[in-house]
């Protein structure tokens, strides 16, 4: 008689399976395209507790059951501050999903309350201070984080119609305050919305940020630029349903022969610079 797999199983049995295509694929297609792991490696996989992060710590459990490349995980967990039930709540899933999390604590969410400008840049901000901090004192070499194909094509639009400023998300890039030390995107390739499409085939409920300052922004959609950035996404896909492929390929294939202008390790060139460079 075969053994009754556990719910951890299942979720994996799923992602080889019915999610093959649209999430293992993808992340695999990742991982490769940008060699985001190498032998050798030590990655401190960041959970936050949400749908995107815990996804990441299970695709990279069966990773190292599969992978021809040598590389060490640790499962990484702050709490910043959450409330007894989020707590709890963090905890649950990753035990349902037979992740070995190891959380440390952290007071951003009390220091970011006092803070005079925006609280999510600046909870951000020190979120990956103390995780890169904390991987670095693991003897990690990289952090990795569940930023999605989704985001990535949102944070493009957004730095454009919002910070004036053509920018992409990278897949990885180096650390400039942790010597030896980078950031990838496992998840780069993956879709937001077959993320959530796995997770209601499971039933499982992850947290949504979970703190005082995305409760007050649920009341007014308008508060947040990332919602608009979606629904003008979802509206542009009525016409054009490629849309998304498109944004996404645009940063993968920039003209830079026809800007006007553009930075580069720090430094701005200005159109009549390379304008006269282009006669000489």
């Amino acid at each position: 008689m075969l053994k009754k797999l556990s719910f951890s199983g299942e979720v994996e049995r799923s992602l080889f399976k019915k999610f093959r295509k649209t999430i293992w694929a993808r992340f695999i297609l990742a991982l490769k395209r940008y060699s985001l792991v190498e032998d050798g490696d030590k990655i401190a996989v960041c959970i936050s507790g949400g749908k995107d992060s815990m996804l990441l710590a299970k695709l990279f459990q069966m990773l190292q059951k599969v992978s021809d490349t040598k590389f060490d995980v640790v499962y990484l967990s702050m709490d910043p501050g959450y409330n007894e039930k989020n707590r709890q709540k963090l905890e649950e899933n990753a035990k349902l999903l037979e992740i070995p999390i190891e959380i440390f604590e952290s007071d951003i969410f009390e220091t970011v309350e006092n803070f005079s400008g925006s609280p999510c840049y600046m909870c951000a901000r020190m979120r990956r201070g103390c995780l890169y901090n904390a991987a670095k004192e693991r003897g990690c070499n990289k952090i990795a984080l569940a930023h999605h194909f989704s985001d990535v094509i949102e944070t493009t639009l957004m730095g454009m119609l919002y910070g004036a400023q053509i920018q992409a998300m990278p897949p990885k890039l180096r650390s400039k305050n942790f010597e030896g030390m980078e950031l990838i995107r496992p998840l780069y390739c993956v879709h937001e919305n077959d993320i959530i499409s796995w997770a209601k085939y499971h039933k499982l409920s992850f947290l949504n940020c979970a703190c005082k300052f995305t409760e007050k922004c649920e009341i007014d959609e308008n508060a947040s630029a990332r919602r608009k950035v979606k629904r003008l996404i979802k509206e542009l896909k009525k016409d054009i349903p490629e849309v998304e492929d498109h944004i996404f390929k645009s940063i993968h294939n920039v003209e830079v022969d026809t800007l006007v202008g553009f930075k580069y390790k720090g430094k701005t060139i200005e159109f009549s610079d390379f304008y006269k460079e282009k006669k000489e």
